[in-house]
C-alpha cells in the first residue's frame, strides 16, 4: 500500500560551537560493505559523505576533540544476517573502515553487534572517562545505526549534534524520518560540517 504523507517541520541546520575537551565525534559504520562498490549492503549516497566526514575529522583532530568510530561486526551464525544477509564479517575487506577515514593512533574503534553503538559496548564508559558531554554523530545508515546511536546517546543525556551532510540513507524518506526523530524526539541539534566549530 502506498500513501503520501506530509513531512513534519524539521529544523534548518544551524551553526554550533562545542567545547573541544567535552566533545566526541562518533563516526558510525563507514565500512566498505556499506560505502564502497562491491560492498554487501551499499548505501548509494554514503560515498558522497566521505569528504564532509573527513573535514569533520580534520577539524576535530586539530582541536583535540575525542574521536570514536563504530564498526559493525558479525561472525558466523549472527542472527542479524537473517534480516540483512551476510555483511561486515569480522576480518574481511567489507568489515574494514574505509581508508579515506582511517582511524589514527589513539582513536577508539568500537566493535558493535547491533544497530546501537552503545548496546553491549564500552562506548558510554569510555565517553564518561573522557568527560564527554556532547557527541557529534556522522556516518551511515541515517535511520538505522546513526539514529539508534544518536538516540541512545540522548537517552544518556549527551547533547547530540548531527551534521546533515555527514549522514546517508537508502531513501529520502529514510533520511527525513531520521532527521525528524533526532531533532524532535531526541532534541538533537542539526547542523552542517562547515557550521561546526570546536572551542578550546
Amino acid at each position: 500500500m502506498s500513501r503520501t504523507v506530509e513531512i513534519p517541520e524539521i529544523p534548518e541546520p544551524k551553526p554550533i560551537t562545542l567545547p573541544a575537551g567535552e566533545t566526541a565525534v562518533i563516526v558510525v559504520d563507514m565500512q566498505n560493505d556499506f560505502v564502497k562498490e562491491g560492498g554487501k549492503l551499499v548505501v548509494p549516497s554514503a560515498k558522497e559523505t566521505i569528504p564532509a566526514i573527513r573535514k569533520l575529522l580534520e577539524k576535530a583532530r586539530s582541536a583535540g576533540v575525542h574521536v570514536f568510530f563504530t564498526q559493525d561486526t558479525h561472525e558466523e551464525g549472527d542472527p542479524e544476517w537473517a534480516i540483512w544477509g551476510e555483511h561486515c564479517r569480522k576480518g574481511t575487506w567489507g568489515w574494514e573502515i574505509v581508508e579515506e577515514l582511517a582511524p589514527q593512533p589513539g582513536e577508539r574503534v568500537i566493535q558493535k553487534l547491533r544497530y546501537d553503538g552503545f548496546y553491549g559496548t564500552p562506548l558510554n564508559h569510555e565517553l564518561h572517562l573522557r568527560g564527554v558531554k556532547h557527541v557529534v554523530v556522522a556516518g551511515t545508515v541515517a535511520n538505522i545505526c546513526v539514529l539508534h546511536t544518536a538516540g541512545s546517546a540522548a537517552l544518556r543525556y549527551y547533547n547530540v549534534v548531527v551534521p546533515v551532510d555527514g549522514i546517508s540513507a537508502l531513501t529520502e524518506f529514510d533520511m527525513q524520518a531520521a532527521l525528524r526523530q533526532i531533532s524532535f524526539l531526541y532534541r538533537g541539534h542539526l547542523t552542517t560540517v562547515e557550521d561546526v566549530t570546536f572551542s578550546r
